[in-house]
């Protein structure tokens, strides 16, 4: 029996919730939910399993062919067996690249934007001290955007002059709750998304939000091929869309409000430019087509007396127009979010309590509610000496076309040659679409270098792996960049195995190249926490909020701000006085019309919003042979593909693999039962997954979500079957427009088969092949 004496409990934080971290004898063995939680997301049981897991790198390991003949065995990427080195032989391989890179191609030829999540803390937050370390190397080529939200982060400004409509403060639930009548929520409200958030979640609040808001006669219409992404304890009305329509419903929608004298005409003339162009799209003065109801229906499979309905509907009571971040990671990504802003326009109820649009609700934890005074603690950057960085989901382009030219809102580009990558933190083989291009991609650098915890597919693409800590074995401060708490998060437990923090690996690596003073500034991690602390301590002063000195903060665990005291609404500052506060636009008003995109001349976006048919949707003729629109959405029993290994995650799975959902009626077709095992495939690649039957996804339309860890059959080999169902070995890797490039992954035609035989082992979960140097 454990002695009580040999059990310790530290404050703790991860991007699915706060908690405190049980240790008995020196070992993790529980996560126990902060106590202000109010709805705690069962991830929090996977982290003990994570830590130990059989997937963790134990030490450094150097890609056998790597270490024999260097560059020249690139095509071993994802093949090639792993041999054990010590610490000092590995940061003197990666030294001496680093050094050999930039005095060879300069410092352009080095990539270190390491997208990803990475771990919750501020100290440690992988992709900050990757380019901390990076910045006083000289520079490094960067990323722009997010995977999240890369094409509203583009489209967004240019309409409504700042991104804060899709990242926050967006209009309050508090105020939802009190004045909203009809939420219709395009891409619906999904609970399972509320789960995590940015840098950590204090607090999970969307189902008691959704409650109250229900209990006070809110009613809600949820837009999407999938019944569950809305909850049914708010009693949706479900509008089960063809997937990549929801430009032409909204358009449709916005047809019956202009030609039923529906339209906030006053609105539209005091706080909006460009409204009379747009009208003449709509109305079909330009091309003979109007874009009625009669016209969205065919295109979105919905009836047409129930879009006119709608309308009417939105036009009658106090209505809150959103849409899931999800709805812009499609092929012209840009659309639908443009549409949605203008289609709340055109209700004239953008700035009143209630009323409005906001995008991002149900997309993460945090979205509408309460809001964060003062910014996180963060460790400061040198200014970047490298001026050229690429739109984050154009990595495999980077790769492949070193010099060649792209457009990205508004300007002329080109790639850069990149010579060496180091990864830091986040994944790209779960992150990334068409996996088998990436592949391809992947082995053109000369040397890639990964910080990893765990064998991911990533580490397994890399010739130097550096073995990283989880934040259960270091030090930090964390707080949710939506959230009104800061945390202590406390070391735990000493570092599995070899593992060494990030912090401190490029504290050696800067002792070799020279610059060890300038990156570490003479503190050690508690140093830095005390001084990132104290900082935004007196930013918080100086906004009136009151946080206790670190010695308090760190035994208490914790601290927080007090929640407002009245509502936020997004515009409401505008629409009270358009000329005291206009929009930082070139009109200073919500441009239904912009000049400045139209002088773009991009054909894939034009100067105002507009159906664009996508590259490949159910209206294409690819649907011929690929006839299954797929959906690659956040999984319900992790964040992304963190902590797929563990139990939660694998509960889920069907026959070992990720389940893809299907309706009933086109498993009947294809002969496919409850739990078979289904190959899912279209011309980019194919991938072994479990089919669950409902008759809450739309025909025609199949969900695969993303985060399964990649387990290609024949380990390097491009096109090989990937036996455990990674979403992204199928997605389509094409920008959204010359306007974001963002990815499109929601725009992919599949098909899918029953396999008949025994499937292959799914063994993504299995250290690679070891080696003797």
């Amino acid at each position: 029996m454990t002695s009580e004496a040999n059990v310790t409990r530290r404050r703790h934080m991860a991007q699915w919730g706060a908690f405190e971290a049980v240790v008995e004898n020196g070992r993790f063995v529980a996560a126990e939910p902060f106590a202000d939680d109010p709805e705690p997301s069962d991830i929090l049981q996977a982290m003990p399993e994570s830590v130990y897991h059989r997937s963790r790198i134990d030490r450094p390991h150097v890609r056998q062919g790597f270490l024999e003949r260097g560059p020249d065995s690139r095509a071993g990427r994802g093949a090639d067996p792993y041999v054990p080195v010590s610490w000092d032989r590995a940061l003197d391989l990666v030294a001496d690249e680093l050094a050999r890179v930039k005095a060879a191609h300069g410092n352009e030829a080095i990539f270190a934007g390491s997208y990803g999540w990475a771990s919750a803390g501020q100290l440690h937050h992988s992709k900050t001290v990757l380019q901390r370390f990076m910045g006083f190397h000289g520079g490094y080529v960067g990323q722009m955007g997010s995977y999240s939200v890369a094409a509203a982060l583009a489209i967004v400004p240019h309409v409504t002059g700042d991104a804060a409509a899709t990242a926050g403060p967006i209009t309050s639930w508090e105020s939802i709750i009190a004045e909203c009548g009809l939420v219709v929520a395009f891409g619906g409200l999904p609970m399972r998304n509320d789960q995590v958030g940015t840098r950590g979640v204090g607090e999970h609040r969307l189902g008691g939000y959704l409650a109250r808001a229900h209990a006070a006669g809110c009613r809600f219409v949820n837009v999407s091929p999938v019944r569950a992404d809305m909850s049914e304890t708010v009693e949706p009305e479900w509008l089960a869309i063809r997937p990549n329509t929801d430009t032409a419903l909204m358009l449709g929608l916005a047809h019956t409000l202009a030609s039923e004298g529906l339209a906030d005409r006053d609105f539209l003339a005091s706080h909006c430019h460009g409204y009379d162009r747009f009208e003449a799209y709509l109305l079909g003065r330009n091309d003979g087509q109007p874009k009625d109801a009669a016209w969205a229906a065919a295109l979105t499979g919905l009836e047409a007396p129930a879009i006119r309905d709608l309308a009417r509907r939105m036009a009658a009571t106090r209505t809150m127009v959103t849409a899931s971040w999800s709805l812009q990671r499609g092929d012209h990504g840009e659309q639908p979010f443009w549409m949605l802003i203008t289609l709340a326009a055109m209700l004239g109820q953008i700035g009143l309590p209630g009323g409005g649009f906001g995008l991002g609700y149900g997309s993460i934890a945090g979205m509408g509610g309460v809001r964060r005074p003062v910014g996180l603690p963060t460790l400061p950057r040198p200014e970047n000496q490298v001026r050229n960085s690429i739109p984050v989901a154009r990595i495999a382009d980077m790769l492949l076309d070193p010099g060649g030219a792209y457009d990205f809102n508004g300007a002329a580009r080109r790639y850069p040659d990149i010579r060496l990558v180091y990864w830091c933190g986040g994944n790209p083989f779960h992150h990334h679409q068409d996996l088998n291009r990436l592949v391809e991609a992947w082995r053109r650098p000369e040397t890639i270098v990964v910080h990893e915890p765990w064998w991911t597919a990533t580490a397994r693409h890399a010739d130097i792996v550096l073995p990283a800590t989880t934040s259960l074995e270091r030090n930090d401060v964390g707080g949710g960049q939506r959230d009104r708490y800061l945390f202590a998060m406390q070391q735990a437990i000493e570092p599995v195995g070899e593992a060494r923090n990030d912090f401190d690996i490029f504290a050696g690596l800067a002792e070799r190249l020279g610059f060890a003073e300038a990156y570490d500034e003479g503190r050690d991690e508690m140093g830095w926490i005390e001084h990132l602390y104290e900082v935004t301590r007196q930013q918080a002063a100086g906004a009136g909020v009151s946080w206790p000195d670190f010695e308090t903060f760190w035994r208490t665990g914790h601290t927080e701000s007090p929640e407002a005291e009245t509502p936020h609404v997004l515009f409401a500052a505008f629409r009270a006085d358009p000329e005291a506060h206009p929009l930082r636009t070139p009109s200073g008003k919500l441009e239904i019309h912009s000049p400045t995109i139209e002088s773009f001349g991009y054909d894939d976006c034009p100067g105002m919003p507009t159906w664009l048919t996508p590259t490949e949707w159910l209206g294409a003729a690819a649907a011929a042979r690929h006839p299954l629109h797929m959906l690659s959405s956040q999984p319900g029993g992790r964040l992304h593909s963190q902590l797929d290994q563990c139990a939660v995650s694998r509960a889920g799975k069907v026959a070992d693999r990720e389940p893809i959902v299907l309706n009933r009626a086109d498993a009947a077709a294809r002969g496919i039962a409850e739990g078979d095992v289904v190959r899912v495939f279209n011309d980019r690649g194919q991938v072994l997954a479990g089919a669950v039957l409902s008759d809450g996804i739309r025909a025609g339309v199949v969900q695969l979500s993303t985060g399964a860890w990649y387990d290609p059959e024949t380990p390097g080999e491009i096109g090989s079957l990937d036996k455990h169902g990674n979403a992204n070995v199928l997605t389509l890797d094409k920008g959204t427009s010359r306007l974001a490039q963002g990815p499109s992954a929601h725009s992919a035609l599949v098909e899918v088969e029953r396999i008949t035989g025994e499937p292959p082992a799914v063994t993504a979960f299995d250290p690679p092949p070891a080696a003797a140097e």
